[in-house]
């Protein structure tokens, strides 16, 4: 009786996407344009913390963004009227974007002299924890609605980020949020994760959160 050929196909799509990301990642070190895998959950305030960093990225850096959706234009909308470079990408359905679709988008924004590129991921803290899709830093955002035992419950997306930003702080005296909770099960993932806690709506902790995404980005693109 002949073996069977047994193919594992998500170990080989990884392995296949893990190589493409690889090169994108060198392509755009080679033009001194860093990218950041921003991703969460939905509601927990991509866009709005985006808004909050152009405040202290303007006139510092040329950047621009990638907005993924399943389906809606509003949130390119939303960072276009802002006068920040935009596209908008759907997935048609896919719960992720990988290096490939990422590509795709950095051609479609159009922009080739940018210090900065972000891909707001699809609101989703499974799938896309799970591609790489070329950046160079991988970043969560965390809001005190959602809880403190989020890092508990999806743990990929904490090891495979370097920073994570606790968002609306400002809601802190409404949710039952346990920062030290919080704390040890996201380090518990990622012992090196760096944690900001910041309110996108009143400004809270974003200059902080500014600066070192700033220092990160001169040193990648040095």
């Amino acid at each position: 009786m002949n073996d069977v050929k047994i193919i594992k196909l998500k170990e080989s799509i990884l392995a296949d996407n893990d190589a493409d990301a690889e090169l994108l990642r060198r392509d755009l070190k080679e033009r001194k344009t860093c990218l950041i895998n921003l991703m969460s959950a939905p509601g927990s305030g991509k866009t709005s913390t985006l808004l909050a960093l152009n405040r202290y990225f303007k006139d510092r850096i040329r950047w621009g963004v990638m907005e993924a959706d399943i389906d809606s234009d509003v949130d390119a909308k939303t960072i276009s009227e802002a006068g920040i470079p935009s596209v908008q990408l759907h997935t048609g359905g896919m719960c992720h974007l990988d290096a490939d679709m990422t590509r795709q988008g950095i051609q479609a924004l159009g922009q080739e002299d940018l210090d900065l590129i972000v891909l707001e991921n699809i609101g989703n803290l499974v799938c896309p924890a799970e591609f790489d899709t070329g950046a160079a830093i991988r970043m969560t955002i965390l809001s005190v609605p959602e809880g403190d035992d989020k890092p508990a419950k999806y743990p990929l997306m904490y090891q495979e980020c370097s920073i994570l930003v606790v968002n609306k702080i400002d809601t802190l005296p409404v949710f039952d949020f346990d920062r030290k909770k919080m704390e040890a099960f996201a380090r518990k993932c990622n012992p090196e994760i760096q944690i900001f806690y910041i309110s996108a709506k009143t400004g809270e902790g974003v200059k902080e959160l500014a600066d070192h995404l700033l220092d990160q980005i001169r040193i990648w693109n040095t």
